[in-house]
């Protein structure tokens, strides 16, 4: 009986070290994604804001006459609750002229999105958790992978933190290089985000915040959505500032793990 049990229980574990990487992105087109991009309907790719080229999923403006607040996104068709995701990215050529200025070489991804189908036509970010990508401009250390919060809050160490960024120790990155990065996200239980293999910040329990500090989770809140945070889509932003994603997978955890 002991040894049957010890089998399972070994079985187990390298059912789980086994859990495979997915990509999420497949280097030809946009399938398995969706675009909502500020001022359009759902769905629509304006001016191929979004493209793929040589297997990297690119944000470009080559198609703008002008910024005009058409801040946007690009959704994952799948909704996610415990899982890291992994990918690089780079920041190409300069940002728009007309965005702010805190746009330059300035980029991310969001976790535990709302859906693309509950954004409004003028909305200009998700509710959601923002892994920033920053790069150098050459005015003093700029770490990346700060945590942003639009319509969101988080706790740290039970805490509960209202400022829209959280600060990463992360070291700062010229703009034209590869960075990898990692998320680790565990439900409403804790997010770890990582730079090159190292970890740089985590969180705990996020979650809508009723104030409405920095973008409004009022119409989620309003229709019954939960306060506390523990899915969502993952999106890739297009802010004002080219960039460009690559090897982007992600591996599910297990509940407990």
């Amino acid at each position: 009986m002991m040894k049957s049990l010890f089998l399972l229980l070994a079985a187990c574990n390298i059912a789980l070290a086994e859990t495979p990487w997915v990509p999420l992105f497949n280097g030809k087109d946009l399938s398995g994604w969706t675009p909502k991009i500020c001022k359009h309907p759902l769905g629509v790719n304006f001016a191929d804001t979004f493209s793929v080229e040589d297997g990297i999923l690119k944000v470009s403006y080559d198609g703008y006459e002008k910024f005009d607040k058409q801040y946007g996104h690009l959704y994952s068709d799948i909704a996610y609750s415990r899982y890291i995701l992994r990918m690089e990215y780079r920041f190409s050529g300069e940002m728009m002229a007309d965005a702010p200025k805190y746009v330059n070489l300035n980029s991310g991804v969001m976790i535990h999105s709302q859906s693309p189908q509950s954004m409004g036509l003028n909305q200009a970010f998700p509710v959601s958790l923002e892994y920033q990508f920053l790069a150098d401009e050459g005015k003093g250390s700029r770490p990346t992978a700060n945590v942003c919060t639009p319509g969101t809050n988080v706790e740290v160490d039970g805490k509960l933190i209202t400022d829209h960024i959280l600060q990463s120790t992360s070291p700062t990155f010229p703009a034209d290089e590869w960075v990898k990065i990692e998320i680790e996200v565990r439900g409403s239980e804790e997010v770890i985000h990582r730079v090159n293999g190292k970890e740089v910040i985590r969180y705990q329990k996020p979650q809508l915040d009723p104030e409405g500090r920095v973008e409004t989770a009022d119409a989620l809140i309003a229709a019954g959505a939960p306060m506390i945070l523990s899915y969502g889509h993952i999106a890739l932003q297009a802010e004002g500032q080219p960039v460009w994603f690559r090897n982007i997978e992600l591996k599910s955890l297990e509940p407990g793990e």
